[in-house]
């Protein structure tokens, strides 16, 4: 399979190639073709005649059939799709359907709202009206990291498709396949116009600086890492663009003297190890009452040494690889930092090939260490111990993220106590990574700017346009 880029409706194969890889084994999966600033610049100029000179923005019913029919064409094609995640990215066949039915869930409701954009109007005094109507902000550049590319592909496409955008996407680099088969299935929807969604294979960063600055773009829904969102936010601002960002986090599950201890483990095992950890709310943060912290610790080892690492085609895995050997490496490298600022608890590894690594539990105390501080992105996670409720809350605000926390207590009022006292955009009680395209996600802090899914997702794509008159003037 080889992957071009889509613009005007069409797949272009132009640009160097490049071969794309299983981390699970290194073999090629297939090829892809690299992007330019030439070729964004052509895919801004189709969008933003598309957004001028179709009816797309003041057609809500047609955005709302094109979107329905996107929603089929991924249903139709899921099973392949799953596939294809497996194959570039490396996570369970479960984790890779999961996340497929995800966009496909995340598209209808989408659908949904095309048809329910309402303004207000307003009599300010008599006889003088003001209108306050929403309307597409415009081209929205869509910039999908590697870790779900269906999902959160969809989760930004969605609502700007909804909100009456049209679109320029850059894809990850990890998994231009998988992108590309998504480019088949919304191309493929007999509804969408050409040249409303188009998109552009990267080149190192040379794409997504192309999306960020380009004039012809009013809008950059982007999904990564703090960093690079910082470079983003920077390079949008020479054009004074609208721009929404999920970024990374650190999130903290807090489990309490009370709390069901069996619930607690099983919640953060698959909290934690989702996606190998590779998600930007997994639990990364064990924070644990010091009176149950040994009995905790004692299952959760079990529970982490239960785990089975292999190929995620494997019916008998329980986690799959990491995304790439550089990942697996990163991780080894912060895995004996752990071992030196830390208590080892249980050591992760792997002496096989492909970019495996079994997970890591340590403990530590020093909240400044960047063990703590920054972003590990992978299978390994720390144990904190707190003795009352407010040194819970300091130590779950103590990282400049915000992104997600999980609260686990048999006490309701506890429960809604030290939520409301968590600075992060999601908190769960007594439950860890639950996610719905009606819920609204986003972060406090370095994880980020403005919500996605939900209604709340349609925001960062609508302007509000304020329409006066006198009807005895007109």
């Amino acid at each position: 399979m080889i992957a071009g880029h889509h613009i005007a409706g069409a797949p272009i194969y132009e640009g160097a190639v490049e071969q794309s890889v299983d981390p699970a084994d290194q073999t090629e999966v297939g090829t892809y073709h690299l992007g330019s600033r030439n070729l964004v610049d052509h895919a801004a100029q189709v969008a933003r005649r598309a957004f001028i000179e179709l009816n797309w923005s003041a057609n809500p019913r047609l955005r709302a059939q094109a979107l329905s029919e996107i929603a089929d064409q991924l249903e139709a094609a899921k099973e392949s799709i799953a596939d294809l995640v497996v194959q570039e990215n490396g996570k369970l066949r479960s984790e890779a359907m999961g996340e497929t039915m995800g966009a496909i869930s995340e598209t209808r409701y989408y659908a949904g709202l095309a048809r329910n954009i309402r303004g207000t109007m307003q009599e300010v005094l008599p006889g003088q009206m003001s209108l306050f109507h929403r309307e597409a902000a415009g081209v929205a550049g869509i910039i999908v990291p590697w870790n779900a590319p269906v999902t959160l592909l969809m989760r930004s496409l969605a609502p700007a498709l909804a909100a009456g955008c049209t679109c320029v996407i850059k894809p990850a680099t990890q998994t231009p396949l998988v992108h590309a088969k998504l480019m088949e299935c919304i191309t493929g929807a007999p509804s969408l116009p050409s040249g409303v969604v188009n998109s552009v294979n990267e080149n190192g960063i040379e794409v997504g600086q192309a999306i960020v600055a380009s004039p012809l773009i009013d809008v950059i829904s982007f999904t990564g890492s703090s960093r690079t969102g910082q470079a983003v936010m920077a390079g949008a601002s020479t054009t004074l663009k609208r721009v929404g960002l999920e970024l990374g986090g650190k999130a903290p599950a807090l489990i309490f003297h009370d709390a069901d201890i069996d619930k607690a483990v099983t919640e953060l095992t698959y909290g934690s190890l989702n996606m190998a950890g590779q998600i930007c709310v997994a639990a990364a943060r064990f924070l644990v009452h010091s009176s149950i912290a040994k009995r905790f610790e004692e299952r959760m080892i079990a529970a982490y040494r239960a785990v089975r690492v292999g190929r995620g085609s494997d019916p008998a895995s329980t986690m799959g690889s990491l995304i790439d050997l550089p990942s697996q490496q990163r991780i080894l490298r912060l895995i004996e930092q752990a071992g030196d600022e830390g208590r080892m608890i249980l050591q992760g590894g792997w002496d096989g090939a492909g970019a495996f690594l079994t997970p890591t539990f340590f403990g530590i105390e020093d909240v400044t260490s960047s063990l703590v501080q920054e972003e590990l992105f992978g299978p390994i996670v720390s144990l904190e111990t707190f003795e009352d409720e407010a040194e819970a809350i300091h130590k779950a605000n103590a990282t400049p993220y915000g992104l997600a926390a999980s609260v686990f207590t048999k006490d309701g009022a506890r429960a809604l106590r030290i939520s409301r006292a968590i600075r992060s955009g999601t908190v769960w009680v007594n439950s860890h990574l639950r996610l719905f395209a009606e819920a609204e996600t986003g972060g406090y802090g370095q994880s980020g700017l403005g919500r996605l899914h939900g209604p709340e997702g349609m925001h960062d794509f609508l302007e509000t346009k304020h329409i006066y008159l006198e009807p005895g003037q007109v």
